[in-house]
C-alpha cells in the first residue's frame, strides 16, 4: 500500500533525534470506513467538550499519524544509488527511517477514562480556614555523583531530554512535485572529472582485495593461571636449560630418571646432565636444587626476613649433612646454622620427611644405579661437595680436628683426607662419609629456664629484685656471680653491647622478641667471628638488667594466651635524658593496668610532672606502645 495519493496534512521533524512525524487524512467517505467506530474513537479521545487542542476537530477520526523509528544505527554500509546513462551515482546516508502508525490517541483516550473514573468516585469537600499557620521548608540535599549518573540513565530523564528538542514543521511535496524533482538532482554527481574522486578509483586487484580481504589469524588468548603454575605444554616451549631449572625449582629433589620422563621424548641425556649440574647438586644419587636458585641474590626469607646469603649457607649445610647420612636431627642443625625455626623447617621439608625417633630422613632412597652409570658425574659432584665443606668450615668455625665418625664401621681419616669404610659397612658410592662435630664453646644455645620471680608484686621504682639482682644488677644469687672470687662475672661484652643498642632502638621488648632479634643477630655475624658461649634465659635477663633496663610486671588477663616468654616485658629505664621521667611514669601505669587510654597517661603526667605537650605524648607512645581499638598496650603485649 502506498500513500502517494493520500492527502498529507502536516509534517514535522527533530533533526538531532532523527524523528519524523506525518499526519495523513483518512477518507471518511470510503465504503470501507466505519463511521460509527470513527465517532466513538473521537469521543473517547476528546470527550464531549469542544477545545482547540482536540485531536479530532470534526468529531470523527479523520486522520492518522505516522512516526519514524531508526531502521539501523550503523548506516556506514548503506547508500542511495541512482543508475543513469551507464553511470552509478552513490550518495552516503546519515540515517534510515521506517514510518509506522502511531497510536498515541489510544493513550490519550485511556487518560480521559481514568480522569472520569476518578471524578465519579471521589467526593470533594472544600473548607476555608482563615488563620495563620507555620509551614516547614525543606531544602534538597546536594546530589551525589552516583545518584546523578543513575538519574541521567533513567527512562524518565531520557524522555524528558527528547521532549526538550522542539519540532520543526515542514511542508510536504509530492513525488511528482517540481521541488521534489529539483532535490532529486542532488543525487547525481555534478562533476564529470574522475580525478577529483581518486579515492573511488581502484584497480581490479585492489577492488578484489576490498571485496575479499585476506584472512587474519585470530590470536588465541591463553588462560591466565597462577604465577607458580606452568603447564607441560608451555614448559616444553622453553629452552632445555629453562625446562630443567623450572622443574627442579618446583620439585626441589628428583631422581634423574624421573627428570628424563618429564622432558620431551628423544631429549639427549648428555645435554640434560650438563643442564642439571648448573642448577642442582647430587645428594645420595638424587638431584637437589641449588640454594641460590631458590633464594636469589638481594632477596630475603618470607618467614623471618633473613638475607638470601645467610639462607643459602644454612641450606647448604643441611644438604651437606644429608650427603653423610640418611637422617638428621632438627635441633642439632638449628643449633649450628643459627637460623629461625621456620626457615630450618622449610629447608628440611624440601628434601626430607619427619620420622618418629629418627629425626628427618632424606626424602628419596639412594639412587645407586645413577652413581654406577655416571661415575664421572658422581666424582665431580663429590669434589664440589668438598669445596662446599671447606666454605662451611670457615662460616661455622670448625676445623678438621672436630670431625667425628658418623656411622659405625668407618675407620679413621687417612692423611690424604679420605674416609675409608671398614669391613661390613656399605656406604653409598660417590658420597663423602665425613661428619662434623662442632665444639660446644662455639655454639650459642639459649636454654629455656623458669625463674622464680613473683610477677604479681607491684613494681618498685627505687629497687628491683629480679632474677637474683639488686637494683637491676646481678647479686650473689645470680648465676653470673663469680662465687670463687667474690666478683660479678658479667655477661660477655658483645652481648651487653647488643642489649644496649637493641633497647635504645626499641625501648620496650618482651623476652621472646629479644631472643628472636638476638638469633637474627647471630645468624648475620660474619664468617670466622667467634660467637658468644652458651646462654640461658637467666643470663639474657641479667644482661638486660645490667644495661639500665627494668622488668615491667604487666598484669596480663587471666585468659591470656601469651607464652611465658611473651609475658616477661622489659623496658629501658635510664638513658640520661630528662625524658626518662615520662617513660618511668608510663611503666608505672602499665604495672597496674594491662592497657590504658591516652587520657589516663596524660592525666598521670600532668599530676606528677607538668602538662605534657602533644609532641611528648606522641613520642612516648610511639617509643613504648602500640594501639588497637582505641587502647594503648606495651609493645609485644597485644593478644592476637
Amino acid at each position: 500500500m502506498t500513500y502517494d495519493d493520500v492527502t498529507h496534512l502536516t509534517a514535522k521533524i527533530k533533526p538531532k533525534q532523527q524523528r519524523v512525524e506525518l499526519e495523513m487524512a483518512i477518507d471518511a467517505m470510503s465504503p470501507n470506513y466505519c463511521r460509527s467506530k470513527g465517532e466513538q474513537i473521537a469521543l473517547n479521545v476528546d470527550g464531549t467538550s469542544y477545545d482547540e487542542t482536540n485531536t479530532y476537530s470534526a468529531k470523527m477520526m479523520d486522520k492518522q499519524t505516522f512516526s519514524s523509528i531508526q531502521a539501523t544505527t550503523n548506516t556506514s554500509r548503506y547508500a542511495a544509488a541512482v543508475f543513469r546513462k551507464g553511470e552509478l551515482h552513490v550518495t552516503p546516508l546519515t540515517g534510515i527511517l521506517q514510518m509506522r502508525p502511531s497510536f498515541s490517541y489510544l493513550d490519550k483516550a485511556d487518560n480521559k477514562t481514568r480522569e472520569r473514573e476518578a471524578t465519579n468516585e471521589g467526593t470533594f469537600f472544600c473548607f476555608y480556614f482563615f488563620h495563620f499557620f507555620t509551614r516547614t521548608v525543606r531544602f534538597a540535599r546536594p546530589e551525589s555523583e552516583q545518584a546523578r549518573q543513575r538519574r541521567i540513565q533513567s527512562y524518565e530523564f531520557l524522555q524528558k531530554k527528547q521532549a526538550e528538542e522542539p519540532w520543526i514543521h515542514l511542508r510536504y511535496h509530492g513525488v511528482k512535485d517540481g521541488r521534489s524533482e529539483h532535490e532529486k538532482q542532488y543525487l547525481f554527481c555534478q562533476s564529470v572529472d574522475t580525478s577529483e574522486n581518486s579515492e573511488l578509483v581502484k584497480s581490479p586487484k585492489e577492488y578484489l582485495a576490498m571485496l575479499m580481504p585476506p584472512l587474519t589469524e585470530e590470536k588465541v588468548v591463553k588462560p591466565v593461571g597462577p604465577s607458580n603454575v606452568l603447564s607441560m605444554a608451555q614448559l616444553r616451549t622453553l629452552p632445555l636449560g629453562e625446562q630443567v631449572k623450572t622443574l627442579m625449582k618446583n620439585v626441589k629433589v628428583m631422581p634423574f630418571a624421573n627428570l628424563m620422563g618429564l622432558l620431551a621424548s628423544g631429549t639427549d641425556s648428555t645435554a640434560v646432565l650438563r643442564c642439571i649440574q648448573q642448577v642442582a647438586l647430587l645428594v645420595q644419587g638424587n638431584w637437589v636444587v641449588k640454594s641460590d636458585v631458590l633464594y636469589p641474590k638481594n632477596t630475603c626469607s618470607p618467614h623471618s626476613g633473613v638475607p638470601a646469603e645467610v639462607l643459602c649457607r644454612g641450606r647448604d649445610f643441611v644438604m651437606w649433612r644429608f650427603t653423610l647420612e640418611r637422617s638428621v636431627m632438627r635441633k642439632e642443625v638449628a643449633s649450628i646454622i643459627k637460623l629461625p625455626p621456620e626457615d630450618v623447617k622449610e629447608f628440611l621439608e624440601h628434601v626430607a620427611v619427619p620420622r618418629v625417633n629418627r629425626g628427618w630422613e632424606f626424602l628419596l632412597p639412594t639412587d645407586v644405579d645413577f652413581i654406577k652409570k655416571h661415575p664421572d658425574v658422581a666424582h665431580r659432584q663429590n669434589m664440589l661437595w668438598l669445596g662446599i665443606q671447606s666454605k662451611l668450615e670457615k662460616v661455622f668455625v670448625f676445623s678438621k680436628e672436630d670431625f667425628i665418625l658418623c656411622k659405625p664401621g668407618v675407620s679413621n681419616m687417612h692423611p690424604g683426607g679420605q674416609m675409608h669404610p671398614t669391613k661390613g659397612s656399605n656406604p653409598a658410592p660417590g658420597l663423602n662419609l665425613q661428619s662434623v662435630k662442632i665444639p660446644q664453646s662455639r655454639l650459642v644455645c639459649i636454654k629455656q629456664e623458669p625463674i622464680s620471680d613473683r610477677e604479681d608484686e607491684p613494681m618498685d621504682t627505687s629497687s628491683c629484685l629480679l632474677n637474683g639482682s639488686v637494683n637491676g644488677f646481678p647479686g650473689a644469687a645470680s648465676p653470673s656471680f663469680d662465687h670463687a672470687n667474690g666478683n660479678r662475672a658479667g655477661p660477655a661484652p658483645e652481648l651487653q653491647d647488643f642489649v644496649n643498642k637493641t633497647f635504645r632502638k626499641h625501648f620496650v621488648l618482651t623476652l621472646s622478641e629479644f631472643k628472636r632479634l638476638f638469633n637474627l643477630h647471630l645468624a648475620s655475624m660474619p664468617a670466622g667471628q667467634v660467637v658468644i658461649q652458651s646462654l640461658s634465659d637467666r643470663i639474657l635477663q641479667d644482661a638486660i638488667l645490667l644495661n639500665h633496663c627494668r622488668q615491667i610486671p604487666v598484669p596480663f588477663p587471666a585468659q591470656t594466651t601469651a607464652a611465658p616468654d611473651e609475658q616477661k616485658v622489659f623496658g629501658l629505664w635510664e638513658t640520661g635524658e630528662d625524658f626518662d621521667k615520662h617513660r618511668r611514669l608510663l611503666y608505672d601505669l602499665f604495672s597496674k593496668n594491662y592497657r590504658i587510654r591516652r587520657t589516663m597517661l596524660q592525666a598521670k603526667l600532668a599530676q606528677e610532672l607538668s602538662e605534657p605537650s602533644k609532641e611528648d605524648m606522641d613520642r612516648l607512645l610511639r617509643e613504648c606502645c602500640m594501639s588497637q581499638a582505641g587502647m594503648w598496650y606495651l609493645k609485644g603485649t597485644i593478644q592476637s
